[in-house]
């Protein structure tokens, strides 16, 4: 009976043992075996530091700005777009030198001297000189002036216009305005906004000459359009400006330049001897076109007042 008892207990430790054999192999193969090498370092988030510079911009460039020039050079776009200047046209003006494509004769241009009184009345009824600021107590004090010269727009493009054309120039408001005979005929004379300015009023007069030219289709040479220009860009305004009242210089007597007395002038270029001096003998004695500041002028028919004859 013991015997029997005891083979059943070995039985049953036999049966147990091989069961944690089987229950041991079973976990073994469903657990991974640990690794034996290194684990392997994830990288960081933090860039790495290089040597080499980036060149993308931080700030994107905004889309709709006009682009960079490279240093030192300015495109032709960037010039047009801050002077309104393109190779061969400005605010409207075709830019080209000036050419007498037919003789200039002032008989062409004449205007009526009653146009004076409508330069008063377009003034308020004051005689006013704006290039100087000055004010007249009689028109017999002023000159009727040609803010675009008539020769000068002959020379322009009009030496190609019809009599009528030339006529209604000669005669427009827009393009008259009063000065004293000394600013009129010694200083002005025919010359170019490029040759001369006024001393008051810049913007109204630097805008007159661009309209006046507009309106009859004028050429601008190069010089003259960089001078206006240059005061245009500043102007806010190109309106007439009145000054306080600044009564006119005492007329003084002329004085002749040393060495070419009025009487010199009768016995060098007055030919015919009748006191008066023509333009056939100043072209014959090639002292044409003949300026105020000549003392043959004193002598000779200056008709539209404009300080210089014989253009």
């Amino acid at each position: 009976m013991v015997r029997r008892v005891a083979g059943q207990v070995l039985r049953i430790g036999l049966l147990a043992v091989l069961a944690a054999t089987v229950l041991l192999a079973c976990a073994s193969e469903s657990s991974p075996a640990p690794s034996t090498t290194a684990s392997t370092v994830e990288p960081t988030a933090e860039p790495v530091l290089s040597a080499t510079p980036s060149f993308e911009p931080i700030l994107k460039r905004d889309p709709f700005a006009a682009p960079t020039p490279e240093p030192n050079s300015v495109s032709e776009g960037a010039v047009a777009s801050r002077t309104g200047v393109t190779s061969d046209t400005w605010r409207g003006l075709v830019v080209a030198s000036e050419h007498r494509c037919s003789p200039y004769d002032s008989d062409d241009y004449r205007y009526s001297q009653s146009v004076e009184q409508r330069i008063v009345a377009g003034m308020g009824g004051i005689i006013y000189g704006p290039y100087t600021g000055t004010w007249f107590a009689s028109t017999s004090e002023t000159d009727i002036e040609h803010i675009v010269a008539r020769s000068e727009a002959h020379d322009s493009g009009l030496c190609a216009a019809d009599a009528a054309t030339r006529h209604q120039f000669a005669g427009d408001l827009l393009n008259l305005t009063l000065a004293s005979p000394a600013v009129n005929r010694s200083q002005k004379g025919a010359k170019d906004a490029a040759e001369w300015l006024p001393d008051l009023n810049h913007c109204w007069f630097a805008g007159r000459v661009v309209e006046v030219r507009q309106r009859y289709s004028l050429t601008i040479d190069p010089r003259e359009r960089d001078v206006l220009e240059n005061i245009l860009t500043g102007c806010a305004s190109t309106s007439l400006d009145v000054y306080d009242y600044r009564p006119a210089p005492v007329t003084q007597s002329v004085t002749v330049p040393s060495g070419a007395g009025t009487g010199d002038a009768l016995q060098l270029y007055d030919d015919n001897g009748n006191g008066r001096i023509t333009c056939a003998e100043a072209r014959g004695h090639g002292i044409a076109p003949v300026y105020a500041s000549h003392p043959a002028y004193v002598y000779m028919d200056d008709r539209d007042g404009d300080g210089v004859v014989c253009e």
